[in-house]
Order: structure tokens, then C-alpha cells, then sequence
């Protein structure tokens, strides 16, 4: 016996990714609807080798439904998931309205899974910031080893964070530039994407720092360990799919590098490429359409005491969304619900 699963949001690059990992991963699905907004409706998404047609989400009712993905905008979310939990229909919510809410569990399988059972306050999970999920999983097991004192992550987050029209944008002004037909101004983000980096990726806040870097700060706390200090400054760059992080820790105890490399390649949701040669790393372009968060350039950081240096990457898509939501409703049916064999 299988589970009646919900994807709201089905038409965007989140809710199609979701599909598409539901049926890689021969979820236990008894019976699937997808939902849309309005302008959105009737628009016919893949589940496998079947197509769906996306029913009307300001009418559906979630009674009788299990498990309901949510892959829409925090306005959306707002609405909508309270309404899908009181029917009994547990919600993973991919948007931030609910990470941060102390009821709320918000879980990296391979991290903090134990903390599942905590949805059962408002019948919500929060599945993290895209930044935060890759990241978090090279983290806890060096954590658990050695004590991680302080994080110094920099990030060179894909446009497919900002949804498809930030995609858009980079190919139209790239082509723009190379064809220069007619001048395309910066839309989707703040200045020219194309062949360009911008150190600003959601909006500013008192301090300085944006909210995807305070993101990154109060995420990784939660997960892990509130006692970790985090300096994140997080960049948007002209790469279509896969966020790239150089991350430096500073540990509680000496961590030899061989032993971290070692640690890391033992960890579930790793995939260590680690050569000192030329390509014997891993780049975003290599990582898209695969599960894993891929770790390189492990180095002792000379600079200060019990120091690292690793570089993370991973198709944000995935691992940074849909791959991290359709784990969550594999833990959530094997250790809570079970109702399938």
C-alpha cells in the first residue's frame, strides 16, 4: 500500500524536478495530483511515461491525502499549507516561510533526520535554503569528528535559484551580446548577469549582509548546532544549474586532512573528487541531474588553528530542493506514517 501525494507548484522548475525524483526514486505512489495557479491550470507536467494534467490549487481539497510537496512562493505557502495540514495531509514546504518557526522541523535527511518527528506539531516540514542543504551535509560529519567551531562559506549560486526567469535572462543577454539586436536590461536581478557576478542575492538587510546570507547563518544552526558561527557572503554567477561553495572551518580539534577526506567519503550524500591534478575536482556543469553533494579540494588551512579548506557543489535543483523534499517524504513514510511495506 502506497501514499496519495500532492505536488503543488508543478509546473515550475522545483515541481517538476520534484515529479521526476518521485518517480526515479519508485516513491510508493497509490495516486498523484498536481496543482498549479490558475494561469497555470490545465498545463500537463510528466510522471514518468505518464502525463498529468494540473488541477486548480485554490480549490483542491487535501482531505484524504497524505503527503503534499510544496514548491511555491512563501505568499503561496502561506495560504495554502495550514490548509493542507488541518485536512491531514502532511506539507514539505520548500519556500522559507516556515524554516525558521520553532515548530516546524526543518531537515537535511543525511543530517538531522531524527528531528522528523517534530512535524506532527503543525503537520509542516520546512526543507532549507539551497545554500544551507549542500553545505550542512559536508558539515555534520566533520562536526561530529572534530567540533566545528566557525564556518567562512563563499557561494556561487546558479541562476536556476531565481527560478526561470532568471534562466531566461541569462541566456537572452548572452545571446544579446553576441547578437546585439536590442539592448537587454537586468530584470530578474539587480545588475547584468551574463558574463558578470553579482554579490547580492535576495534583498539587504540592517547589517549589510542579504537574506540568503543570514539564511545560510540561521539554517546551519538549527540543523546542526546553534554554537557554530557562520560569515557567509553568497554570489549569483552566470552558470545555469548548480551551486558552488568555498567553504573554510575552523574545528575544535585538529582535523588531519587525509582523515576529513576519509570521513567525508564514508558519509551518506557525498561524493568525494579530490585529485591534485588538472580536472580532478568537480564543477557545476558535472554535478547537474545527480543526487550527491560532490566535495573537492580538501586542504589544511595553514592560517589558523585546526583549519580546512574544502570546495562544495551541487545541482541546486536537486539536492538544494526537490532530491532534499522527496527524502524528507521518504524518512516521514518509513519512520512515521508506514503505510506501505
Amino acid at each position: 500500500m502506497g501514499y496519495r501525494v500532492v505536488v503543488v507548484g508543478a509546473t515550475g522548475n522545483v515541481g517538476r524536478e520534484m515529479l521526476s525524483i518521485l518517480y526515479e526514486r519508485q516513491f510508493q505512489v497509490d495516486e498523484i495530483a498536481v496543482l498549479a495557479s490558475r494561469r497555470s491550470l490545465g498545463t500537463e507536467v510528466s510522471f514518468g511515461d505518464n502525463t498529468l494534467i494540473t488541477k486548480d490549487l485554490e480549490t483542491f481539497d487535501f482531505s484524504g491525502w497524505d503527503i503534499a510537496l510544496f514548491a511555491i512562493g512563501s505568499d503561496g505557502t502561506k495560504k495554502h499549507a495550514p490548509r493542507a495540514a488541518s485536512a491531514g495531509c502532511v506539507v514539505i514546504d520548500n519556500s522559507s516561510l516556515y524554516r525558521y518557526d520553532p515548530e516546524v522541523p526543518l531537515i537535511v535527511p543525511e543530517v538531522n533526520s531524527d528531528a522528523i518527528h517534530e512535524y506532527a506539531k503543525k503537520n509542516i516540514i520546512a526543507n532549507p535554503n539551497c545554500s544551507t542543504a549542500q553545505m550542512v551535509v559536508a558539515l555534520k560529519p566533520l562536526h561530529d569528528r572534530a567540533g566545528i567551531k566557525r564556518v567562512v562559506v563563499s557561494t556561487y549560486q546558479s541562476v536556476s535559484g531565481a527560478g526561470k526567469s532568471g534562466m531566461d535572462e541569462l541566456w537572452e543577454q548572452t545571446k544579446a551580446i553576441y547578437n546585439p539586436v536590442k539592448d537587454v536590461s537586468p530584470e530578474a536581478f539587480t545588475k547584468q548577469i551574463a558574463f558578470n557576478v553579482i554579490p547580492h542575492i535576495d534583498s539587504f538587510m540592517e547589517d549589510g549582509t542579504t537574506r540568503e546570507e543570514w539564511k545560510m547563518v540561521a539554517e546551519t544552526k538549527k540543523i546542526i548546532d546553534p554554537k557554530i558561527k557562520v560569515s557567509a557572503t553568497c554570489v549569483r554567477v552566470p552558470v545555469f544549474v548548480g551551486h558552488s561553495e568555498a567553504v573554510n572551518l575552523e574545528f575544535e580539534e585538529f582535523l588531519d586532512e587525509d582523515e576529513a577526506r576519509n570521513i567525508l567519503r564514508e558519509s551518506p550524500g557525498i561524493m568525494v573528487v579530490d585529485k591534485r591534478e588538472n580536472g580532478g575536482y568537480t564543477t557545476p556543469v558535472e554535478c547537474v541531474g545527480d543526487f550527491a553533494t560532490f566535495i573537492s579540494r580538501i586542504r589544511q588551512d595553514s592560517t589558523i588553528e585546526n583549519g580546512l579548506n574544502l570546495w562544495c557543489v551541487s545541482d541546486n535543483l536537486r539536492k538544494g530542493a526537490a532530491l532534499n523534499a522527496v527524502q524528507i517524504a521518504e524518512v516521514l513514510a518509513q519512520r512515521c506514517l508506514k503505510k506501505g511495506d
